[in-house]
């Protein structure tokens, strides 16, 4: 019998967004219910068991698709226009590269996490909020804050270490609140469970191109977004064995609100056929 210890456990989460949690414009106007505005703002984490492995695929994919003949002339796989020749993003990649990275992600072992925010919801909660306090204003940056420490607050496995990348938004540098986030949902969870879930937290933000978690992160947001957006579910329904949770923090069922689903609690419920 070894006398060696086990080494350190880690789990490794890549966090993105989907939709955008912008309610107004410039003047104050409101932008929520108008076209090209999202109904929806979602956060994911996804924890992927082996990075490295993930990387290589996703490489490898990418460049036989990019020699292939069939997509010599898509424009999203021509490199000067900066989209597929370096990263697979659900938003820009043709229907037949989803499907072959959909095939990809479905052989890692690969976790997925997501809260949603229904944003016409969110904009009666600031209304209200602007009647008791005049002086506030909604931002951005508040709301995907806030969700970060939710999305981390709620159980996930333990381990001696987090590595979180999280993707990079804008030009200026967010770490620092993201850290403070993260603190804030650790403190929370210990408080309410009485433990510690790691010794170690390690936090970067990225881009895809650089890490291959944050393509796949983003390909489990588009499926759920697809979701919520436009009412198509077969995405979803394609990546739901990876899926752990999904907290729907404005959904009502039986005068509540706030809906978590999961295994027990399916998103989409299949419908019988009438006889």
């Amino acid at each position: 019998m070894s006398n060696t210890p086990d080494p350190p456990s880690t789990l490794h989460f890549f966090v993105d967004e989907a939709g955008d949690p912008t309610l107004f414009d410039a003047k104050g106007r409101i932008l929520v219910g108008q076209e090209g505005c999202s109904k929806t703002f979602i956060l994911g984490k996804l924890d992927v068991a082996d990075p490295v492995a993930l990387q290589a695929a996703l490489a490898r994919l990418r460049a036989e698709l990019l020699a292939d003949p069939y997509f010599k002339r898509v424009p999203s796989m021509q490199a000067e226009r900066g989209k597929t020749a370096l990263a697979f993003h659900a938003k820009d990649d043709v229907a037949e590269v989803r499907r072959e990275v959909f095939k990809v992600l479905m052989d890692f072992d690969l976790r997925f996490y997501a809260v949603v925010r229904n944003k016409a919801s969110l904009l009666d909660y600031v209304r209200q909020r602007n009647e008791r306090e005049p002086g506030y204003r909604y931002r951005g940056d508040e709301l995907y804050d806030t969700l970060v420490e939710e999305l981390f607050r709620r159980y996930h496995p333990l381990a001696d270490r987090l590595e979180i990348c999280f993707a990079k938004r804008g030009s200026k540098s967010r770490t620092q609140a993201f850290r403070s986030a993260i603190e804030k949902a650790e403190a929370r969870f210990e408080s309410q469970y009485g433990i510690r879930r790691s010794a170690e937290v390690a936090i970067v933000a990225s881009t895809p191109p650089e890490r291959a978690g944050l393509q796949a992160v983003d390909y489990c947001l588009w499926a759920l977004q697809r979701h919520y957006e436009r009412d198509e579910s077969r995405y979803v329904e394609l990546i739901w064995d990876k899926v752990v949770e999904i907290d729907d923090m404005d959904r009502i069922e039986g005068g509540r609100k706030g809906v978590v689903y999961n295994k027990k609690r399916p998103l989409i419920v299949d419908q019988e056929a009438p006889e």
